[in-house]
């Protein structure tokens, strides 16, 4: 028997064992409002088993398999980690933890963060001790983010933050913030710097943004002297740029590999869904223009989710994921808008519902979905700048007019 069989073997005896029955099969749609899968210190558990699943977990190293041991991770070779996913997906164990530390801080801090800062953040993001929210975007910097204005100026022993943030997401429900400031206003992308601070810190002020759908993901946030120790200083002073560039691929291949808030994911099949409400003949959509629509988008998303597994391969031969990252979060977002504008229609009045007992609940989630799904096209950097950098940093082009 090979090493690689043997682990599998374990693997699968350890989850069998330790898997709790109700983290497993089909999970509901993660709702943008619901805390419980993220972690940190203010999580609601309404189901013991999910925090029991997440501590087993966490314990082994695997809600981060390829992290180094002694930053809290499992250690695994690709090759492991690939087998864990597999057995995970065998029994249809659901994910232990969902979190931004996970998917993109904790792969930044493995590349540039110090030692100190290595083992004091790591270890708990792999218990979901911490739930972070990304302080990027500003009311006068989106798309140019390295416009951004926060400032964080000097004061000897600590540096003091002032400034606003938007679209800041889970801010409200976050425990730390990591955040781009200004450190050198005479220059623009050299003068970024990266910092982490605790969201209590006295200053900060979270204010929820209510959106179409009723939800309220992302917040406007506030900086007023807020106090942030020079230890939290990530990478080099004025070095930030490239810890956010990195970020951000790290977010769109999160993205792109199903990351996407709302679309009633999980909640409709979208095939199932127009047969039931759209009507049927011989066993088939009975609309075959309808149909034939479905049957397109659905070899489109294979045909995306091959090569979303296939670049994440790739990745993993090198040193992260690269700016074809971009061309990825593009297509993902396209497809996860089709889909969910796709299924309202197949649900027919079902899928015109707000609000009332004439509407199921899966129907309204799916009509909330669609309308946050409008987002995906801006979240994790717009489908023009991502345009733009697929022209200039994949196909070698002058930037996309």
């Amino acid at each position: 028997m090979s090493d690689l069989e043997k682990f599998r073997e374990e693997a699968r005896q350890w989850l069998e064992t330790n898997c709790p029955a109700s983290m497993r099969g089909p999970a509901q749609a993660v709702s943008d409002e619901d805390d419980s899968i993220w972690g940190g210190r203010r999580a609601k558990w309404s189901n013991p088993d999910a925090k029991l699943w997440l501590d087993r977990m966490a314990a082994k190293g695997w809600t981060a398999p390829t992290w180094p041991k002694e930053y809290g991770g499992g250690g695994l070779s690709n090759a492991e980690a690939r087998v864990l996913q597999q057995e995970l997906g065998r029994i249809k164990a659901r994910p232990p933890l969902m979190s931004f530390g996970l998917w993109m801080l904790g792969p930044v801090l493995l590349e540039y963060a110090n030692e100190e800062q290595k083992k004091e953040y790591l270890p708990k993001i792999v218990r979901g001790d911490i739930r972070w929210c990304q302080g990027y975007s500003e009311p006068g910097a989106g798309s140019d983010l390295a416009g951004l204005r926060t400032q964080a100026v000097d004061k000897g022993d600590h540096y003091l933050v002032n400034g606003q943030k938007i679209w800041t997401s889970y801010a409200d429900k976050a425990d730390w913030i990591f955040c781009l400031v200004r450190t050198d206003n005479t220059k623009k992308h050299e003068g970024i710097s990266f910092l982490l601070f605790d969201m209590t810190t006295p200053g900060v002020d979270a204010r929820p943004i209510k959106l179409i759908s009723g939800q309220s993901p992302f917040c406007e946030t506030f900086f007023t002297d807020v106090k942030v120790p020079k230890k939290n200083l990530v990478g080099r002073l004025n070095g930030g740029w490239d810890i956010a560039k990195r970020l951000l691929q790290y977010e769109r291949q999160n993205i792109s590999s199903g990351g996407f808030g709302g679309g009633g994911n999980g909640v409709y099949d979208l095939e199932h869904a127009a047969l039931d409400h759209a009507g049927r003949a011989d066993g088939k959509i009975a609309d075959a223009d309808l149909r034939w629509r479905i049957i397109a988008h659905k070899m489109e998303a294979r045909a995306f989710s091959l090569t979303v597994k296939r670049a994440e391969e790739e990745a993993k031969q090198g040193k992260g994921p690269s700016a074809a990252t971009s061309i990825i979060k593009y297509a993902a977002a396209k497809i996860n808008q089709d889909r969910t504008e796709l299924l309202v229609e197949a649900l027919g009045n079902q899928g015109l519902g707000w609000e009332g007992p004439g509407f199921a609940p899966a129907a309204l989630a799916a009509t909330r979905g669609f309308l946050r799904a409008k987002g995906n096209s801006i979240e994790g950097g717009t489908s023009e700048v991502n345009l733009n950098v697929v022209a200039k940093r994949v196909l070698g082009l002058m930037d996309h007019q």
